[in-house]
């Protein structure tokens, strides 16, 4: 057996070293100028440069712990290899941390979280889920809430109270008369190690008490007054990166397990990282955190849902477990309250306290009485509880308890409705209890109100309605009782409107605005027409009717059915005398008034014409637009006024439409005899178009090739037929027709055995119609079936014959 002193082992690993350690060395000290301090030399090494470095010593094998004990033997301070690490590790930290981490800039806050957190699945989150309840379990929805992960804060001051670990790393920043930088890292052990120190051990102190024991062996060492008054040195010790510790979920939570989290995490992140309670089985009133075996703190989520109270979030310590126990009490809250849900209780609280939970009654809850559905042994049963024992009332595991909502009606309304002033709901009270009260108070009648009758809808004992009519004038006048009201009662006065139709006057005719308005009494006929927005251009002012009904009653039935009035009014709205009906005298136009429904007429001047057009195209002198000059004025004048026609002008394919329709006619003869019935007087939108010659023949149908061909002098009809490849088989040659372009058309013309078919011209088409298709035609199959069935028949009928 092989042994080895300790001197003997150091060389061992020394071998090993030197490679890296030259490697080390070599680069530090290829930056490095004359007189330069050691900060300077890892300030001036770039990014790439350590991280190739890193990548190198990698791969040699070593730790980091062991090229910085290298270096150290060589001459490199402290704060140079604490620098050089720092680089090194922020590098690694950029390229290995995982998207769902964050950290925290060193530079800005000096502390980052460590790489090997937990990170909650939310692909789990379905896990164990509460489907089968409408209702929510109240508070499940707080560890379900993305927004929410209860994620420490790094950017706080170090707690006091913070316990030192293993990887926690501390710096100590010396400053006064001695300066000095030091980034220590709790080791394994529980250590930190200063140059020329003793290790100093740490773990399981506070902070607090890291850095006075820190400060005191700085004080040994040589920084003799570090941290006293009066000596100008001070000692600042604060924690830079932390560490991470491993927590325990059990019982009744969505995600049981152990998960990793940050040293400075709570319990709250620990929980929100396992989901939280189960709310089918898991308690959230009862969560316990368990340290050497021993609770020391129950956590109680309704105070931190309702209170927003977080002295149960404590920090959480390695090794820590969480326990969360199955609930005891769930009750069902539902109906008229803010927050309906299954709530949890402890001993001791009520039916009040659950009633807080929910938030209160809603606005609309009846309070006198809550339905509780109980289970018994056996069955259910329902309790009413009323609102004197909500304070003092016990809940049991599985009670359900509903608030209902108040009845959609008034236990002192009274309503007033029609011609009075106020209308509405007013309150059946001392001083309003009868009808003349209630008018008062609604502010009195309206002009309009019908005093005969007013009535009284009243609700009887069995929910029936009642009406209770009265005179309205009499009471308010006295001479009638008051008539005391009841509760739900409603008063309903009439105004006279609302007994007769609605009263309008009509105008019509040649003004700006013909409309049906409103009926206002001592309207006038100039009144309705200036309402009307005066005459129109047109208008025959010394023309005005109009026509009214006739209200009298009478024995018999009158000959005339309505009362006419005539007026001659200027354009100033003046009005001459009326020729009255009755008397056919003439009296002061000026007391005339209008009276509803009355329809006032307004004429039009007899000569009085908006100008007519016609448009003309083609082979013209000059196209366009032209205005009907007289009543008389036709076809050929038209052509006249046009210019006459041009050199190449097609007369026997000139079109004339009127309202978008070609009218067939042959104008070639219009202009040779203006006297034919074909010189069409014209109207208001006709169009004429004058081609020039078509050369162009188009034969469409019930042809082998429907084209379009060249015109040619010497062919006929049967030629151009012949063109299109001749007829199909379901063509009809007996009724082909050709249509002239000028809109005629001519058809084939039979005589016995003889036909005649029409004459082709230029720019013509030839239709060739086809057959009806044959829907009456029988199958094959159905003649072999009816002659099957004759041949049975005769087959019988021989037969009976023979026989």
């Amino acid at each position: 057996m092989r042994t080895k002193d300790k001197l003997s082992r150091f060389f061992h690993h020394i071998s090993h070293y030197q490679a890296v350690f030259l490697l080390f060395v070599m680069l530090l000290g290829s930056y490095q100028v004359s007189a330069q301090v050691p900060r300077s030399r890892v300030d001036q090494l770039s990014d790439e440069e350590v991280e190739n470095f890193y990548k190198r010593a990698q791969s040699s094998g070593l730790s980091e712990a062991q090229i910085e004990q290298a270096a150290m033997s060589q001459g490199y301070t402290l704060d140079d290899i604490a620098k050089m690490r720092r680089r090194i590790r922020d590098l690694r930290t950029k390229s290995s941390r995982p998207q769902n981490l964050t950290s925290v800039d060193p530079k800005t806050t000096g502390r980052t979280l460590p790489d090997d957190l937990s990170s909650r699945q939310d692909s789990l989150n379905t896990a164990r889920r509460d489907t089968s309840r409408k209702l929510r379990v109240f508070g499940a929805s707080l560890f379900e809430n993305a927004n929410l992960s209860f994620e420490p804060n790094l950017r706080i001051a170090t707690p006091r109270n913070y316990v030192v670990g293993p990887d926690d790393e501390i710096r100590i920043d010396i400053s006064g008369a001695s300066t000095g930088e030091y980034q220590l890292k709790v080791s394994p052990d529980g250590t930190v190690k200063v140059p020329d120190i003793p290790a100093i051990f740490v773990s399981g102190l506070t902070i607090e008490q890291a850095e006075r024991r820190i400060i005191e062996r700085l004080r040994q060492g040589g920084y003799e007054g570090l941290g006293r008054a009066g000596s100008g040195t001070s000692a600042n010790v604060t924690l830079t990166n932390i560490r991470s510790i491993r927590v325990t979920l059990v019982g009744e939570v969505v995600r049981p397990g152990t998960y990793t989290i940050s040293s400075l995490g709570s319990a709250f992140n620990a929980l929100y990282l396992a989901g939280g309670p189960n709310p089918e089985t898991g308690s959230f009133r009862k969560i316990n955190i368990i340290r050497g075996n021993r609770i020391i703190r129950t956590i109680d989520l309704y105070d931190y849902i309702l209170r927003a109270d977080q002295r149960d979030n404590i920090r959480l310590q390695d090794q820590d477990v969480i326990r969360v126990a199955d609930y005891d009490t769930r009750v069902e809250l539902t109906g008229q309250v803010r927050r309906p849900a299954i709530f949890e209780l402890l001993p001791g609280e009520t039916l009040k306290t659950l009633l807080a939970f929910a938030g209160g009654f809603g606005d609309d809850a009846y309070r006198a009485s809550i339905t509780l559905r109980r289970n018994t042994n056996r069955e259910r049963r329902i309790i009413n509880i009323t609102e004197e024992q909500v304070a003092t009332f016990a809940p049991q595991r599985g009670d359900k308890y509903f608030v209902g909502k108040i009845l959609d009606r008034y236990e002192n309304r009274i309503q007033v409705s029609g011609a009075v002033m106020r209308p509405g709901d007013y309150a059946l009270e001392p001083g309003l209890e009868t009808v003349r009260q209630l008018i008062n108070r609604a502010e009195g009648l309206r002009k309009d109100a019908f005093m005969n009758r007013a009535t009284i809808t009243r609700e009887r004992p069995d929910m029936d309605r009642e009406n209770l009519s009265f005179d309205l004038g009499k009471l308010m006048a006295g001479q009638i009782a008051d008539i005391p009201l009841m509760r739900q009662d409603s008063l309903s006065i009439l105004s006279i409107r609302n007994l007769r139709e609605d009263y309008y006057v009509t105008i019509q005719g040649a003004v700006n605005k013909p409309d049906t308005v409103e009926f206002v009494a001592n309207m006038s006929v100039a009144d309705l027409i200036a309402k009307a927005g005066g005459f129109e251009e047109g208008a025959k002012p010394n023309l005005i009717e109009v026509a009214r009904r006739i209200r009298q009653d009478s024995a018999g039935v009158r000959s005339t059915i309505l009362e006419m009035y005539r007026f001659a009014v200027s354009r100033n709205l003046e009005i001459s005398p009326l020729e009255s009906p009755s008397t056919n005298s003439l009296e002061n136009a000026t007391g005339f008034r209008l009276q509803p429904f009355d329809i006032v007429y307004v004429r039009t001047s007899p000569n009085y014409e908006l100008q007519r057009q016609v448009y003309v195209s083609g082979e013209v002198m000059q196209p366009g637009n032209y205005a009907i000059s007289n009543r008389q004025e036709r076809i050929n004048d038209l052509i006249q006024r046009a210019g006459g026609l041009k050199p190449g002008a097609y007369m026997p394919g000139a079109q004339y439409r009127r309202q978008g329709q070609v009218i067939g006619s042959d104008l070639r003869y219009v202009l040779d005899n203006p006297n034919v019935e074909e010189n069409l007087l014209v109207n208001d939108g006709d169009t004429l178009f004058i081609p020039r010659r078509s050369e162009i023949i188009s034969v469409q149908g019930g042809v082998l090739n429907p084209s379009s061909v060249s015109y040619k002098a010497d062919y006929d009809f049967e030629d151009y037929i012949s063109e299109a490849g001749g007829f199909t088989d379901n063509a009809r040659k007996s009724k082909a027709y050709i249509i002239y372009p000028n809109g005629r058309k001519d058809r084939t013309h039979n005589f016995l055995f003889f036909k005649s078919r029409p004459k082709v011209e230029p720019g013509s088409t030839v239709v060739v119609p086809f057959k009806p298709l044959d829907t009456n035609r029988l199958t094959s199959a159905e003649r072999i079936g009816i002659l099957s069935l004759l041949a049975t028949v005769s087959i019988a009928l021989i037969n009976v014959i023979i026989r």
